[in-house]
């Protein structure tokens, strides 16, 4: 057996003694305040980012590309990962968190700008992407280096998966869609982990997006608003 899993079982021992007694409420359901839907790259932890350890009260998903997109017999529809706390367990906030340096918004930019192909299952993945990032491809600063590329299309996924949401049926109207990035590469600048406010419901401007929720000013960052 790899150590790898020896270690995980070593720290689910820590976990057992730090969530003793938090589960007497949620015996019989869940009442989460918030979904959010993540990159499940290993560098963005997706409680931790919250400083979260309390069960109940993050619903998180995760993929590559925090997609919130999935095919159905119907055809292309909101994902049923973060439509359930939304329907079926009286959710009324969701976040989509993208991050720096994202593997798979670089994937589908070469995709898009150089062809190439991967596993069917990745691809799958990609597909659902790519769409979205097709016309942000185009609408990059010609000036541009590649990894600058790479992070103004972090955000423009993260608008797009917003746009996803707030434009789904499926999404109660009491439900509030926002969109953050997660830096760990000094992109917005040196407090690596912080997380940015670029998307709150639709809005990007900065400027409109400081004055009208003036508790999170700080926190607003964007690299471009196309």
């Amino acid at each position: 057996m790899h150590q790898a899993f020896l270690d995980l079982l070593a720290g689910n021992d820590a976990h057992v003694d730090a969530v003793a007694g938090q589960f007497d409420d949620l015996q019989d359901g869940q009442a989460p305040a918030v979904v959010t839907v993540c990159c499940s790259d290993s560098r963005v932890l997706q409680d931790g980012m919250w400083d979260n350890d309390r069960p109940g009260r993050v619903f998180t998903c995760g993929n590559i590309g925090n997609r919130v997109v999935q095919d159905t017999a119907a055809g292309r529809a909101a994902s049923g990962d973060v439509l359930y706390p939304l329907r079926h367990a009286g959710t009324e906030t969701a976040v989509v968190v993208g991050h720096t340096g994202c593997g798979a918004v670089t994937a589908t930019y070469d995709a898009i700008t150089d062809g190439g192909s991967d596993a069917p299952g990745i691809e799958h993945c990609l597909d659902l992407l790519r769409p979205g990032l097709e016309p942000g491809v185009e609408a990059l600063p010609a000036d541009l280096d590649r990894e600058a590329a790479i992070n103004h299309l972090v955000e423009y996924n993260v608008d797009r998966q917003v746009q996803t949401l707030r434009e789904s049926g499926d999404v109660p109207d009491a439900v509030q869609v926002l969109g953050v990035v997660y830096d760990f590469q000094d992109v917005y600048g040196d407090e690596r982990g912080r997380v940015h406010v670029v998307n709150v419901g639709g809005e990007t401007d900065p400027a409109a997006l400081r004055e009208a929720h003036p508790a999170v000013a700080d926190r607003v960052s964007r690299l471009w608003t196309p």
